[in-house]
């Protein structure tokens, strides 16, 4: 349920959106900063970014209004729709995620989860023999022959670990095209859409958003 704090903005992202989105900023770019440096911090990283996606998707399906999956999340047809209304400059404001932002969310959601994912294979070698449909397709090879395990000074090397940098790189085109987005659609609907998901509140709904 929303909460109406004036009558010029209205309660949008709850605290809990709100930690999880900042949080998950911090625990990404940590986790890149660290990636091959200091792999203690990488590890735990990761991990915070893996705990903090299932968190999301629990609250996509239990949080408040606009947090919920069912929400904002739109199938293609909307979402090129929107697209197409974008580049025409017609797009409507909604007080929630829009259909492209909601697209994007997704995409950095199943991205994140993958990189955590193959991170978690590589931090042990034995993982990999537990999925029986994977070593015939990313099964690490070790670069050093003196039985170190990952995260002990040994660097894994192969096909696994190309997936995993691949999935890293992905993940900053997608930052970058989601804070390109958040600029355009806050120059477009004039709201400091950055500020909304730090403060919670964004403009109330006038004739034509969809709220």
């Amino acid at each position: 349920m929303t909460e109406t704090k004036s009558a010029a903005t209205m309660r949008v992202w709850d605290p809990l959106v709100r930690v999880f989105h900042w949080g998950l900023v911090a625990a990404f770019a940590t986790a890149w900063l660290t990636a091959d440096e200091v792999q203690p911090v990488h590890e735990v990283a990761g991990y915070t970014v893996a705990g903090l996606v299932a968190f999301r998707l629990i609250w996509g399906f239990a949080g408040s209004r606009y947090a919920r999956f069912a929400k904002f999340v739109k199938g293609p047809t909307a979402t090129l729709a929107y697209l197409g209304w974008m580049l025409r400059g017609q797009e409507r404001r909604y007080l929630g995620h829009n259909p492209a932002g909601a697209a994007m969310i997704v995409a950095l959601m199943l991205t994140l989860s993958g990189t955590a994912f193959t991170g978690w294979l590589m931090a042990e070698p034995e993982r990999v023999a537990m999925l029986p449909a994977l070593p015939q397709i990313v099964a690490p090879a070790w670069a050093d022959d003196d039985g170190a395990e990952y995260g002990e000074g040994r660097e894994v090397e192969g096909p696994l670990k190309e997936v995993h940098e691949t999935l890293a790189n992905l993940m900053l085109l997608l930052v970058a095209a989601h804070v390109g987005g958040v600029v355009l659609a806050s120059i477009r609907h004039r709201e400091n859409l950055a500020r909304a998901m730090i403060t919670g509140d964004k403009r109330a709904p006038e004739p034509g958003d969809i709220a």
